[in-house]
């Protein structure tokens, strides 16, 4: 028995298995194989104990015996696939702040793709992919730059979450992957299943992963693994993880095939439904290690090949993919240079850390690679003018799948990124197919796509040739679920009838929906008959023309006309790919132009849009095309018919209500552009409100807005203007109006008194055919009328418009309808006689003719069935009354004709049916606007009380029955009973208690239970009198109060109803009206062509002006509306304040520079005493050293150098004052600085520091060739130079020939007074500058915007003493103050090792110091580093560190305009570098420099330790030959490094002193490398091709002493 149940539990175990564990597998090691490096331990990575042996026994011995051999493990044979253990749900613990759970399954590394697929779609319910991202690169943790990372970070998930991408990453918790998990974190969503994130992790390599072993459960799972453990753990922001199997344990890289298998199986979906394309993939590279080669040659080399992109600046294998992609690129895949190919060999080697040969191995792998260039796009997140990544991304997913114009179209809309194929696919040049881009309008219609269809109609695409028959049905059956179940419904209940399953929806069903919804006499295009016949031919000649097909062949020829591809193009339905033969096309085209009574426009599928529930495209469609304000009011119709209809049918609430505010969104609209037309043109909006159009069933918009109930549109100032014009028509009456009226009535010739309206007046009111045919006919009769005739013709003219007048109409039938009230009243009142009086017959005359009136509204109304027209005309309240009326006052007639006792009947029907006319005066009381509310009070009052009535009624009838049943227990059946039960208790509602009653018997015949009666009326009484009744009052108060505020706009509603019907109506009333039935009036507003078209581009302007200002409306926020007011009143106090400031700072700098001069004279007097007391002992040892030296050339440098006198003094003689002294003594360099490098710019150049000594070059440079350069020096004059040369040479000659003599040495001493006398002067003169500028406070501006700021600038100045002499540069006697704004960008960091960076705007600059509206960078130095050197300056060591930089800068500045002078003329590049000046931040006192923003692909060409990049153009060329210039220039002292910048534009440079010439001093900044800096320059420069024309010599043959 246990054994019969066991085998049960089995079975139904078995057939209980879930499709996952019937699908997917594990795998488990049945055969221990010791590893070669641990016999206890199993080549699968697992210990003996560890092993499954169900299959096989254990093994005797580890080690095997030799003549066994070492067997070779492997998967197929060593291991079992069993249903997999493991499924469910993980929920990480370690995500405090997020609930991060992802499901898992645990599969074979064999499993089938198209498992894994259904898998992920089917069970997991994950979202179609339309991108497939997997991410490559390291496995082990790294560093990525902050810039690269944010690119990488937000690039990846905007991509992803924009086109709905899928992302594949190795889902561990170390690596790429972890950078992918802090992605989803950062710029991921919270929905799960928005969040396709699939990491393919082996399952050996997980750490704790026994933990998820399980079958559908919810485990949780500790991402905190062992630090000792190789394995590692699943990162926690995945949102699945398929944990490949293959048996073993701590090995890597088995999930590899079977992802690759896996992507190539997504490839084969399609990207949406109905796009044909498949899934494109692409591969992300970040980092990597060796494989991570392989991996992209596999990639790039499938067919088709997927595109790789690469993140530069990420490391090691992504860099050595960006430089060669770059190399290759400039040598259009020619082979490297064999130094570059030796360096970059190297370069792979110490990356990856493999041997020689390997090294080839993989070079040759890199160069294969190569020859797919196309397919791999390198990002530069660091470059200037680079896209945004997700763009990038996209991108390149389009260029590299090499897909044609369509397909790429296709992917984009698939994505819904208009931007892509804006920027990348519709471009000009594209070469399109034949209906390619009518076929993306379809797809962008049908996938809701509002911006492809926007950017389709901007690129030419015209619905009028787009729309067809099949398109627009393919468009109203395009699958949408629910609302396509509710456009079903909907036809089912315009057609009265139930639709078979799979019915295909006609235009001619929508025709009747369009019908239903709007209601009343409007009848759609797809409904007329010319259209029907048209359609069934269309449908007839389709169905011909695919029998001729089936037996013709369905090639097309190749010969075809212009005119038949131009209808290709654009009318080709399409389903029918059969029609591509040319008879076929001819058809068609025969078809379009004569078949169809009209060509199809943005109306039709604007009314598409609403039907389908697409709000966003309607409100688009809206915007396009004619007749703008007419699709408002459809679609707020349209919308609210819809939203009835979800009530009517108990659907959702949430749908009525989306229903309702999409017709309230496209009201407002209507009225928004009426309000904006109206303020235009009054004439031209009215013309808008009653123009007929065709497209709309001949109606006009306030037809259209009546029928829809727009009480706002009817209730615009416009629509009322026009109805008041209307209902006066010709008259021109402000005042009294029906008291001259009522005159002119009653004495016609007062009509010629009256005033009349012009033609001008009236060119918007809508005129009768009659009237127009009047006055034509007048007009031809009498072509040149005489005065008597033209005369008569006036007063006919007037006479036809007062009567024609609908107010003229009103008092006239309110007249004759109160004299037949009274005729009426006589004659029921009198006694009635067997024949009728002559009173009755007009009273019979006038019924009879207001029933053929009746009749003729009936008959000649706009529906063209009789039973919608009787729908229509019973609409009305007041129709219902007057046919009640009629009827009944037909029966009395009927009944009145016989003898009595009908003759009495009669005589009842007609005092009951003279009710009806008397109420019949309620609805002329309608049209007074005082007596009008109150009228519509009233019937909302009675429509809405029936609830309570029906409540009151329960009430009174639960009373009357018990009550009747007490008092009278013995009744006899009779009618009475129903009267006794209803007659007392319900005028006891009244207040009639009927107080008598209440002991109606004696006490023999009272029942004895007729003292509950008096109790049962006290409770009656209670809840009737009471509670019921002041129910009904409150209720009635509540309604009057809520009409008492719309009650305004209700009567202009209504009114349009009574101006409309007295319009229409005749002008002589009954009886009198059967004559005015001969010659009928419709009134119409005809235009013309050209009228037609003014009045269109009319209303398309006031549509373009409407969304103007909603835009601005939109950006004009209050808050900005006053920032944009305050800076109007700060400007107007600016303009005046400015004046007094520049007053005021002339005067202080003025004063300020007379200041200085003292300053510079007190100075320089005591520096030449203290230089004259130590002559004596300078001009014995110069003497000594002419004699012992041999004597140079003239063109040898005999002095030092001018600019570096000062600091080779003697100890002893200081050239600075001793407060000074320790300013400028260099410290020792620490070691954290001496191995930071310089500023690395983050996508823009940095902003380094240019000179602060007055630095100039002094004479011409010499010769190249000869092998000498001048020297640097600071003068003021270029006469003195050439002076003191003069000197110099004669002294030179004359010491030659004395050997020594004594004029020669005191010659000497008097050259070097001179000039040490000069550069003291300078000297001086710069260290009081200095001085002033440390401790000067600038003025403060008024603050506009922005932060306040003092500039400092270098301006380049004359020596007064010597106006002949070079310029210098001199810091400007004026302070300038300018406005920064902080710009918070995107674009990375601006902070380098020394510094911080960012960018501002310059909102205003005095004197134009600045240029306002331009983009600085504005650099300050870390707090950290003015730690590290305030030893060494104490004081303003910010200041101090400033100036230093800006020195080196202007220095370096300096040397290229004189490297500019003398290169040859052949090397066309002339750099430069940029201006930096001082600046005073007033809001703490830092002291920072600044730069103009440089804008452009940012290169960085050596460095301040001298390595320097292969040179690859000219410009590189010549820019490294510089540096080597500026070495041999300043006499192998001084070297130019750091060069870097955008193109000639430089900036940033490291100006590198050796450590015996700066003695200690602190010259160029402390980025200065000395020795160092110059050695490593030595060592690594490789002069080119300029170095050689400058007559350079080689620097790597060179030893620095």
């Amino acid at each position: 028995m246990s054994f019969i149940l066991s085998q049960l539990y089995v079975f139904l175990f078995q057939t209980g298995k879930s499709w996952i564990e019937e699908s997917f597998f594990r795998r488990e090691c049945v055969k221990f194989i010791p590893s070669s490096w641990d016999q206890h331990r199993c080549c699968c990575g697992r210990l003996m104990g560890e092993h499954s042996w169900q299959e096989s026994f254990p093994p005797i011995s580890l080690y095997p015996s030799p003549e066994q051999g070492m067997e070779e493990w492997s998967m197929e044979a060593h291991t079992k696939a069993t249903s997999t253990n493991a499924y469910g749900i993980i929920d990480f613990q370690d995500t405090a702040t997020r609930v991060c759970r992802a499901k898992y399954v645990r599969v074979a590394v064999d499993s089938k793709p198209e498992a894994l697929l259904q898998l992920m779609l089917r069970e997991w319910q994950m979202e179609r992919p339309k991108l497939l991202l997997t991410v490559h690169g390291g496995s082990e943790n790294f560093i990525l730059p902050p810039k690269v990372k944010q690119a990488f970070s937000k690039g990846l998930i905007t991509a992803a979450i924009s086109t709905g991408a899928w992302i594949f990453t190795d889902g561990i918790n170390t690596g790429v992957s972890k950078y992918v998990g802090e992605a989803v974190k950062l710029f991921g969503g919270h929905d799960l299943r928005k969040r396709n994130t699939i990491g393919i992790t082996p399952w050996g390599m997980i750490d704790n992963n026994l933990d998820l072993i399980g079958r559908d459960v919810f485990r949780p799972y500790q991402p905190l693994g062992n630090p000792l453990s190789k394995r590692t753990c699943l990162n926690g922001f995945h949102s699945h993880f398929l944990l490949v199997d293959d048996g073993t344990l701590g090995k890597p890289g088995c999930q590899q095939g079977l992802r690759r298998k896996l992507e190539k199986q997504i490839q084969l979906l399609k990207i949406h439904p109905r796009l044909n394309q498949g899934v494109p993939v692409l591969c992300v590279v970040v980092e990597g290690s060796a494989a991570i080669v392989s991996t992209v040659l596999d990639y790039v080399s499938n067919a088709p090949p997927v595109p790789v992109f690469v993140f530069e600046g990420s490391g090691k294998a992504a860099d050595l993919f960006a430089f060669l992609h770059k190399q290759t690129c400039t040598t259009n895949n020619l082979p490297l240079d064999a130094d570059i190919e030796e360096d970059f060999l190297g370069r792979i080697g110490d990356v990856f850390g493999v041997e020689r040969t390997e090294a080839a191995h993989l070079y040759t792998l890199l160069q294969q690679c190569m020859d797919h260039r196309q397919s791999i796009t390198i990002f530069d997140s660091e470059a200037d003018e680079q896209m945004a990544t997700d763009a990038a991304i996209l991108t390149a997913v389009l260029k590299g799948t090499k897909a044609s114009p369509s397909e790429q179209l296709s992917m984009a809309l698939a994505w819904d990124r208009d931007d892509i194929a804006q920027k990348d696919i519709l471009v000009y040049g594209q070469h399109w197919q034949v209906g390619s881009l009518e076929q993306a309008m379809l797809d962008s219609l049908v996938m809701d796509r509002v911006s492809f269809v926007k950017l389709l109609i901007d690129n030419g695409m015209t619905m009028s040739r787009f729309l067809t028959v099949d398109r627009l049905e393919e468009l109203y059956n395009s699958p949408q679920g629910q609302t396509q179940r509710f456009l079903q419904h909907l036809v089912e209940d315009a057609k009265q009838t139930s639709l078979p399953t799979g019915y295909r929806l006609s235009l001619i069903d929508m025709g009747l929906v369009i019908e239903y919804l709007i209601g009343g006499a409007y009848r759609s295009t797809y409904t007329r008959k010319n259209f029907r016949a048209a359609y069934s031919r269309i449908h007839r000649r389709y169905s011909s023309d695919s029998f001729i097909n089936q037996r013709r062949g369905m090639s097309l020829k190749k010969s075809r006309s212009l005119q038949d591809l131009h209808f290709f193009r654009t009318a080709q339905p399409y389903k029918s790919k059969f029609l591509c033969d040319t008879f076929l096309v001819e058809s068609l085209d025969f078809c379009r132009t004569t078949l169809l009574p009209c060509t199809f426009n943005s109306n039709d599928l604007f009314v598409w849009a609403v039907l389908q529930q697409r709000q966003q495209m309607a409100l688009f469609l809206w915007q396009h095309g004619e007749e703008a304000l007419a699709r408002a009011i459809v679609g707020c119709k349209l919308y609210r018919s819809m939203a009835f209809e979800v009530r009517q049918s108990n659907m959702d609430d949430n749908v009525a209500e989306r229903f309702q505010s999409y017709s309230l969104e496209f009201g407002q609209l209507a009225v928004d552009v009426l309000d904006c037309a109206f303020q235009q043109n009054e004439q031209m909006a009215m013309k808008l409100l009653t123009s007929e159009m065709e497209a709309w069933s001949h109606f006009t918009c306030l037809q259209l807005a009546v029928s829809s109930c727009h009480r706002p549109f009817v209730s615009h100032s416009c629509t009322q203007t026009l109805l008041t014009d209307l209902w006066t028509g010709p008259l021109n009456m402000r005042k009294n109006s029906f008291m001259k009226i009522i005159l002119s009535l009653l004495l016609p010739p007062a009509i010629l008194f009256l005033e009349f309206k012009s033609k001008a007046e009236m060119c918007h009111v809508p005129q009768s055919h009659e009237a127009m045919l009047f006055g034509l006919e007048s007009v031809k009769s009498l072509p040149v009328p005489e005065g008597s005739v033209q005369m008569f013709l006036s007063w006919i003219t007037r006479l036809y418009d007062f009567y024609t007048a609908p107010v003229v109409k009103f008092w006239f039938h309110t007249m004759s309808y109160l004299g037949f009230l009274m005729l009426f009243s006589y004659v029921i009142l009198v006694k009635m006689e067997d024949q009728p009086s002559v009173q009755e017959w007009l009273v019979i005359l006038y019924i009879v003719s207001t029933a053929v009136e009746k009749t003729r509204e009936v008959l000649m109304s706009e529906p063209r069935k009789l039973r919608q027209k009787l729908k229509v005309w019973f609409s009305e309240y007041w129709n219902k009354s007057d046919f009640v009326a009629i009827l009944l006052f037909l029966v009395g007639l009927s009944m009145r004709c016989h003898a009595d006792p009908y003759r009495t009947g009669g005589h009842v029907a007609y005092s009951l049916d003279i009710i009806f006319w008397f109420i019949r005066v309620l609805d002329l009381l309608a049209v007074n606007q005082h007596a009008g509310p109150y009228l519509t009070m009233i019937t909302k009052m009675t429509s809405n009380m029936f609830f309570i009535v029906v409540m009151m009624a329960i009430v009174l009838l639960s009373f009357g029955v018990s009550r009747q049943a007490i008092l009278s227990p013995d009744h006899d059946p009779s009618w009475s009973l129903a009267r006794d039960i209803v007659f007392q208790p319900y005028w006891m509602i009244f207040g009639e208690v009927y107080a008598g009653e209440h002991e109606p018997c004696s006490d023999e015949s009272c029942p004895p239970e007729s003292f509950l009666a008096p109790l049962l009326q006290a409770v009656y009484m209670f809840f009737q009198y009471i509670i019921m009744v002041n129910i009904l009052i409150a209720f009635f108060n509540n309604i009057y109060f809520d009409m008492a505020s719309i009650s305004n706009k209700l009567w202009k509603y209504n009114r349009y109803r009574y101006i409309r019907t007295y319009q229409e109506r005749p002008w002589l009333p009954p009886p009198l009206i059967l004559l005015s039935h001969v010659a009928l009036a419709v009134r119409k507003l005809y235009l013309g062509l050209e009228d037609r078209k003014r009045l269109y581009e009319f209303e398309e302007k006031c549509v373009e002006l409407y969304l103007h200002e909603k835009n601005e409306d939109l950006h004009s926020t209050p808050i900005n509306r006053i920032r944009a007011t305050a800076e109007r009143f700060m400007c107007g106090m600016v303009g005046e304040v400015s004046e007094k400031v520049n007053v005021i700072q002339d005067s202080l700098s003025e004063l300020d520079g007379q200041l200085g001069q003292l300053q510079d004279l007190s100075v320089l007097a005591v520096d030449t005493l203290t230089l004259l007391s130590a002559s004596d002992s300078r001009q014995q040892e110069e003497a000594r050293l002419a004699q012992c030296r041999h004597v140079l050339p003239a063109t040898r440098h005999i002095l030092p150098h001018s600019w570096t006198l000062p600091h080779r003094g003697d100890e002893s003689q200081p050239s600075f004052p001793s407060r000074y002294s320790s300013h400028w003594r260099k410290p020792p360099l620490p070691t954290r600085w001496a191995c930071v490098p310089r500023e690395r710019p983050d996508g823009y150049c940095r902003s380094l520091s240019s000179s602060m000594e007055k630095i100039a070059f002094s004479g011409g440079p010499l010769s190249p060739t000869k092998g000498s350069f001048p020297s640097l020096e600071e003068t003021t004059d270029k006469e003195c130079l050439s002076d003191r040369r003069g000197l110099r040479n004669d002294a030179s000659l004359w010491c030659s020939k004395s050997q020594g003599k004594t004029p020669c040495t005191t010659l000497m001493s008097r050259v070097i007074t001179l000039s040490c006398i000069r550069i003291l002067q300078v000297i001086s003169m710069e260290r009081n500058n200095l001085m002033r500028l440390a401790h000067s406070i600038p003025f403060t501006p008024v603050s506009i915007l922005g932060e306040e700021v003092s500039v400092y600038f270098l301006e380049e100045v004359c020596s007064k003493a010597e106006p002949e002499s070079s310029s210098v540069s001199s810091w400007s006697s004026r302070v300038q103050s300018a406005m920064l704004k902080p710009l918070s960008s995107e674009e990375g960091s601006l902070d380098g090792g020394l510094r911080q960076g960012s960018r501002m705007l310059c909102t205003w600059a005095e004197q134009d110091v600045l240029q306002p509206g331009q983009i600085y960078v504005v650099k300050a130095f870390k707090p950290e580093v003015i730690r590290a050197w305030q030893r060494y300056f104490h004081g303003s060591t910010a200041l101090q560190l400033c100036l230093r930089e800006i020195q080196q800068q202007r220095a370096a500045q300096k040397m290229m305009q004189v490297f500019n002078q003398i290169k040859p003329k052949d090397m066309h590049h002339s750099p430069r570098f940029l201006d930096v000046c001082l600046v005073l931040r007033h809001s703490n006192g830092q002291w920072l420099t600044i730069e103009r923003n440089l804008i452009g692909n940012f290169r960085k060409y050596n460095n301040n330790t001298g390595e320097e990049i292969a040179p690859c153009c000219s410009l590189e060329d010549t820019l490294l030959a510089f540096s080597h210039w500026t070495y041999e220039y300043s006499r192998r002292e001084m070297l130019v490094l750091d060069i870097q910048g955008v193109g000639e534009e430089l900036t940033d440079p490291t100006v590198v002193m050796a450590d015996d010439q700066s003695r200690g001093e602190v010259l160029f900044g402390p980025d200065n490398l000395g020795d160092v800096a110059i050695n490593g320059f030595l060592q690594k420069h490789s002069c080119n091709l300029c170095c050689h024309r400058l007559g350079l010599k080689g620097q790597k043959c060179h030893t620095f002493l």
